[in-house]
């Protein structure tokens, strides 16, 4: 039997960039995510000089470069060759509109390929530090083949005080999306199998789950957002497609709503390590 490893995108880069990060969808994860940072982490979106911030699986890592244009020290990882000159191009590109001298931007921002697994040692071989301010782990979990084992792992790299912004893939929406498709003997919640050749994640994860394995580990949530409460069952794509503006407001104003968040495709668990 083969030995399971965790998801590699290269091969799927530029179909995930075209899915996810250019669609309505990705507009409204952007938008979930600034609002809960701009509510409960300010400092980061308005002046995060001196702060050191890793994104983990970092993807073309558009939510991470608008925090260096900020100030912030930041380490981009991922394991994707492909994924990682998406995050490249988002840089240079950020770099671009700042106002400050461009060689200072990238200056601040280190890009390091390796499982992040192994990331914890290449920055120690390289003589960097370790600790970190504010940890990204942005859609990491429900692609590994461990997934019990990310969230014990990362206090070790987080400075007491600091912050982890999760976003997961939602074993609820998913098993809701299915039912409104009437895939009664395609989906079982009880006994999920992935979707081979899919951009389906692996490994959904329960919230409630994800939630004490958070406390039993020192993590406090301070915010709990949903991502695409409703975006994703308005089965016809015109008319989700109709009033993006309307609907990212409606997204936002349902996104901290029981049972809404719950509910939706991601969840985003903004915690304190205490």
């Amino acid at each position: 039997m083969p030995i399971e490893v965790d998801r590699n995108f290269d091969g799927l880069a530029k179909r995930f960039r075209r899915n996810v990060y250019g669609s309505l969808k990705g507009r409204v994860r952007l938008n979930v995510l600034e609002r809960d940072f701009n509510e409960f982490i300010p400092h980061y979106k308005s002046n995060s000089h001196g702060k050191r911030v890793l994104d983990m699986a970092a993807g073309e890592a558009r939510f991470s470069a608008s925090l260096a244009a900020h100030g912030c020290d930041l380490v981009v990882n991922d394991v994707s060759t492909e994924m990682l000159a998406l995050a490249h191009a988002t840089i240079e590109s950020c770099a671009s509109e700042q106002g400050e001298n461009e060689e200072a931007y990238k200056g601040r921002v280190k890009v390091i390929q390796c499982p992040f697994q192994q990331l914890e040692a290449t920055l120690r071989a390289e003589g960097q530090n370790t600790t970190f301010d504010l940890i990204l782990c942005h859609a990491l979990i429900e692609w590994m083949a461990q997934p019990e084992t990310l969230i014990p792992s990362i206090p070790k790299m987080l400075k007491p005080g600091g912050y982890l912004s999760l976003t997961f893939y939602n074993i609820n929406g998913l098993a809701f999306k299915n039912l409104l498709r009437t895939n009664f003997h395609k989906f079982d919640i009880d006994n999920f199998t992935p979707f081979k050749g899919s951009l389906t994640p692996t490994r959904p994860q329960d919230p409630a789950e994800v939630k004490a394995q958070l406390e039993q580990h020192g993590f406090t949530i301070v915010c709990k957002s949903g991502i695409r409460v409703f975006h994703d069952y308005i089965l016809d794509p015109q008319e989700r497609n109709r009033d993006p503006v309307a609907l990212i407001a409606k997204e936002l104003a349902y996104s901290r709503r029981e049972p809404f968040w719950q509910m939706a495709r991601y969840i985003h668990f903004l915690c304190r390590y205490e």
